[in-house]
C-alpha cells in the first residue's frame, strides 16, 4: 500500500492543538482520531442518512459507467477528494472496469485510516491505488493532489464533502484544478426545512459527534450538542448548519499531549455543514464554479443532489 504525504501527522497535531485552543474543531479532525473514523464509516451506512445516496452511485455505476469508459477509454486515472472509505468510488470504478476502462485510484483525504481503508479495499477488487493525505480546503494541496495524474482524469468529490467547507470558495479551488477533458462528479445535500436539522440529531450522527469528543476526553456527562441554522447571505438557498458542544459542567479536554479546561457553560464549536435549494445548488456549479453540467441525479429521498461536470 502506498500513501503519499501533503498533510503530516506532525503538522495536523499542530493544527489540533491550535484548533482546540481556540475552541473550534473543523471537518478534517473528525476523521483524524480512529474512534471517530470507524464511527463515520457506520455512519456512512445508515439507510436513513445515506442511503439515497448510496441508490444515487448505485444508478451513477448502472447507467454511466458505460458513458465515462467510453469518454476515458481504457484507462482513467480517478481522484477522489475526501475520498473518506472509498465504498461509493469503488462501486464506480469496478463498472467502468467492467465497460473495459481500468481505473488508477488516487484517494485524498486528512485520516490515515480512512486513506488505508480507501486502498485496501481497492486492492482488494484489483484496482491499483495510491493515496495522498492532504487538507483538501487547502488551495495548494488540492493542485498537488490533482497533478498526481495527468489529464483526462475523473475527479469525485461526494458525500455532500462541499459542504463540508466553506462552497464558494471550494468548488472555486475544485474548478482551478480542472482541465479540458476532464470529468467531476460532485453532489450536495439539498435543503429540506424539517429533515435536515431532524437528521443532525438522530442517533447514529449523535454517535459520530460524540466519538470525536470522547476522543479529547469529552463525554455525554459533560454536556450537550447543540444546533444552529442560518442563512449564508451571499446567494439565496445556501443553508449552513453548526453545530456546538456546551459543556454543563467544568471540563477538561485533552488530545495530542495538550490539555484544555473548559468551564460550564463554555462552548467548543464542531464542523459545519451547507445544504442548499436545486437552483443554489446549480448555481454554485455553473455560473460561480464556471463548469458545465452534463447530467444531474437525484436521491430517491431528496436528499442530494449529484452533478457530472466538465470544465
Amino acid at each position: 500500500m502506498k500513501v503519499e504525504v501533503i498533510l503530516t501527522e506532525a503538522d495536523i497535531t499542530q493544527e489540533f492543538n491550535e484548533a482546540i485552543e481556540a475552541r473550534d474543531l473543523p471537518e478534517k479532525f473528525f476523521f483524524w482520531f480512529p474512534r471517530s473514523a470507524a464511527a463515520w464509516s457506520a455512519l456512512a451506512q445508515d439507510v436513513d442518512l445515506y442511503g439515497g445516496l448510496a441508490d444515487t452511485w448505485l444508478e451513477i455505476a448502472g447507467a454511466g459507467a458505460a458513458v465515462l469508459a467510453q469518454h476515458f477509454g481504457a484507462r482513467a486515472p480517478v481522484i477522489s477528494f475526501g475520498a473518506g472509505d472509498g465504498s461509493r468510488d469503488r462501486a464506480l470504478m469496478s463498472a467502468m472496469k467492467g465497460a473495459g476502462c481500468e481505473c488508477l485510484y488516487f484517494p485524498v483525504d486528512a485520516s490515515q485510516s480512512m486513506l488505508e481503508t480507501a486502498c485496501a479495499g481497492a486492492e482488494d477488487e484489483d484496482i491499483e491505488a495510491v493515496g495522498i493525505k492532504a487538507d483538501i480546503s487547502s488551495p495548494v494541496h488540492l493542485v498537488y493532489a490533482a497533478d498526481a495524474a495527468e489529464s483526462p482524469r475523473l475527479l469525485i468529490m461526494s458525500g455532500n464533502t462541499m459542504g463540508a467547507f466553506d462552497p464558494l470558495a471550494e468548488i472555486r479551488y475544485i474548478a482551478q484544478c480542472m482541465k479540458p477533458g476532464d470529468r467531476l462528479i460532485i453532489d450536495g445535500e439539498a435543503y429540506h426545512e424539517e429533515k435536515t436539522l431532524a437528521l443532525r440529531a438522530s442517533p447514529a450522527a449523535r454517535r459520530f459527534i460524540w466519538a470525536l469528543l470522547a476522543s479529547v476526553g469529552i463525554g455525554e456527562d459533560d454536556g450537550e450538542v447543540r444546533y444552529d441554522h442560518k442563512r449564508d447571505d451571499r446567494h439565496g438557498g445556501l443553508h449552513l448548519v453548526t453545530r456546538y458542544f456546551r459543556a454543563g459542567r467544568d471540563v477538561s479536554a485533552a488530545g495530542a499531549g495538550q490539555e484544555i479546561s473548559l468551564e460550564r457553560g463554555e462552548r467548543i464549536g464542531l464542523n459545519f455543514q451547507y445544504a442548499c435549494t436545486e437552483e443554489a445548488f446549480r448555481w454554485l456549479l455553473c455560473e460561480h464554479g464556471g463548469l458545465t453540467i452534463l447530467r444531474e441525479y437525484r436521491s430517491p429521498d431528496g436528499r442530494f443532489l449529484t452533478a457530472l461536470c466538465r470544465k
